[in-house]
């Protein structure tokens, strides 16, 4: 894996110096800066790629659920608290992990799995590329590309950012939503039916009351704002 920078922001001077200690272990992570106070690490936020932060929450000046909101763009977002209750509001800003303090190296450990597998799969995602007409697309994995047969996919399942392309024997992750997928002539042989799925219509065997359900009998949810697309389908 490339080196990944990050940030560190605490101002509690011991978690700040445990997390700086801990992060040192893992030669993917590059230390670019580490802050007491959020506001101090604007220069670094608008002059250098960040990969990840690890924020602490409650600070005296701006929080790090503020700072996280300024910092959007950075892909990975790690709050360290020693206020669980905060959890729930960190979720809504993409946060990867969550740990409460005091925090120990095993807990670290969990959350550097995390990462890893969080930036190879963005990584894989990033080197999607669609085909220009015709009935494939080429999907790019590492140094490979595969070439996956439109017809041949099942479904489409939304993961944030990302969409899974799912054939009957594999399933692929691409760097592209869900929404803009199905905007593409290429997809136009599939139909949503729910805010996380879309199923090529030619697959559809049965049309249940909350499910549609495929020649492969798997069940996919129908959403509720979505039966209209059904009904048309009818």
């Amino acid at each position: 894996m490339n080196t990944l920078n990050c940030i560190i922001i605490d101002d509690d001077e011991i978690d700040r110096l445990t997390v700086v200690s801990f992060a040192k272990k893992f030669p993917s992570l590059h230390i670019l800066g580490v802050f007491a106070d959020a506001e101090d690490a604007f220069p670094l936020l608008a002059n250098e790629t960040i990969d990840i932060l690890f924020l602490d929450i409650d600070m005296p000046e701006l929080s790090g659920l503020e700072f996280r909101k300024i910092a959007a763009d950075v892909p990975v977002c790690i709050f360290i608290t020693a206020h669980p209750e905060h959890a729930v509001e960190s979720f809504q800003l993409d946060t990867l992990d969550f740990i409460v303090k005091p925090v120990k190296m095993e807990r670290f450990k969990q959350t550097m799995v995390r990462i890893e597998d969080y930036m190879e799969l963005r990584l894989k995602a990033s080197l999607f590329e669609a085909s220009l007409g015709g009935d494939v697309i080429y999907i790019k994995e590492g140094h490979e590309q595969t070439k996956v047969k439109l017809h041949d996919i099942l479904y489409l399942e939304a993961l944030k950012d990302y969409t899974k392309i799912v054939t009957q024997n594999k399933r692929h992750c691409v760097l592209s939503n869900i929404g803009t997928l199905l905007k593409a002539t290429d997809f136009n042989s599939f139909i949503r039916i729910h805010r996380s799925y879309a199923v090529q219509k030619q697959y559809i065997k049965k049309i249940l009351t909350h499910e549609v359900q495929l020649n492969n009998d798997v069940l996919i949810p129908i959403g509720r704002s979505y039966k209209e697309n059904l009904n048309n389908l009818i």
